[in-house]
């Protein structure tokens, strides 16, 4: 502990200044006429996000916790029309994988805090409830339209469960909208209150997004699809049918030898209905414990997890064990970009240097 304290100190005034220049950044993106809308469904709980009236997304933020454990960003739909995120378990597809329940849409949250897992909380896995964390959101500062960029700001909190407060979450979201580009930028910031909250190391994180069936890596063992009915139904290896993604760090590194992998950038490419696509997560440099580990998964989970040092390494690192002393803050900065088509390596660095000079 006495090693990561000047670290500690660091991050946060990193994480301030991060934090201020994103802030400043919320501009038009070149010449465009897409026009984004915000609207706030207080009846069902969401704030959709509209591309000249298309839906390309919807911010979720149900108060039945046998619906939702956390708030989270679903379906995402590209430019071309096409959902990259998995439809289970709230709109279930035919022919998708059924497993962990837990994975919704574009989230941010952590498996191992205080000892309890905001990560991994589902109805459906039979985990004891005082060993659970819930994220709750809170309210809506602000809803700002725009012409190629958007702005929504809301709050959120990380409960015990006892429901007593343990983390305050500030999150902007900065939706960007160009021809053959959909963009979203997540800007979080987390408050401890009077006690010390700690971020204890595990693979299980961070900022992650479940992706559609057709963005998998073709499987090597038996799996469990829906049906057309949302029923689940154990198929064999053979069926890949429609499975093209593959995996491409910053660092060259393909297919599922990235998981565990430090990487700024991590792209997942594919095709959904005969249209080619390219997922592109992407590391901000002040981010704590850049460049970020990789908790990618050929099954669809894709995760930026800074604070898995150990677990990502096989115990060949130390634990990072990242803490939060009372009244303390600290900043995670992420951008998800949905591009139609797929890229080289040159033009997803291109890319990337665009968030990363924000």
């Amino acid at each position: 502990m006495k090693i990561l304290i000047p670290v500690f100190l660091t991050f946060l005034l990193l994480s301030s200044s991060c934090k201020e220049k994103t802030e400043k950044n919320i501009e038009n993106k070149g010449a465009t006429t897409n026009n984004i809308t915000l609207e706030n469904n207080e009846a069902d709980k969401k704030v959709t996000v509209h591309v000249d009236g298309k839906l390309f997304t919807s911010y979720l933020y149900s108060d039945d916790i046998s619906v939702l454990k956390k708030t989270t960003l679903y379906p995402i739909i590209a430019a071309n029309g096409e959902t990259i995120t998995r439809g289970y378990p709230l709109n279930t597809r035919p022919n998708e994988r059924t497993d962990h329940p837990h994975h919704i849409g574009a989230w941010l949250n952590f498996g191992d805090v205080n000892g309890l897992d905001f990560w991994g909380n589902s109805d459906e896995i039979k985990t004891p409830k005082e060993k659970l964390g819930t994220i709750r959101h809170d309210k809506i500062i602000s809803l700002e339209n725009g012409a190629g960029s958007a702005t929504m700001i809301v709050t959120a909190n990380w409960l015990n469960p006892n429901e007593t407060i343990l983390l305050k979450e500030e999150t902007k979201f900065i939706f960007y909208a160009e021809n053959g580009k959909r963009i979203i930028d997540r800007i979080t910031t987390l408050k401890a209150l009077d006690t010390p909250v700690n971020f204890n190391d595990t693979k299980e994180g961070m900022f992650a997004i479940r992706t559609a069936r057709e963005l998998e890596h073709p499987s090597d063992g038996e799996v469990t699809l829906s049906d057309a009915n949302g029923n689940k139904t154990d198929v064999p290896v053979t069926d890949n049918t429609g499975v093209s993604g593959e995996y491409l760090s910053s660092e060259g590194i393909k297919g599922s030898d990235v998981w565990g992998t430090r990487a700024k950038w991590m792209a997942l490419s594919g095709t959904i209905n005969e249209k080619d696509v390219t997922l592109l997560l992407m590391d901000q440099p002040q981010n704590i414990g850049y460049p970020t580990y990789w908790h990618a998964r050929g099954y669809g989970l894709f995760a930026a997890n800074p604070l898995g040092q150990k677990a990502f390494t096989d115990g060949k690192e130390e634990s990072l064990n990242f803490s939060l002393k009372p009244n303390t803050e600290i900043t995670f900065t992420y951008r998800i970009e949905v591009l139609d088509g797929k890229k080289d390596k040159a033009q997803l660095e291109a890319e990337y240097n665009q968030f990363a000079q924000q």
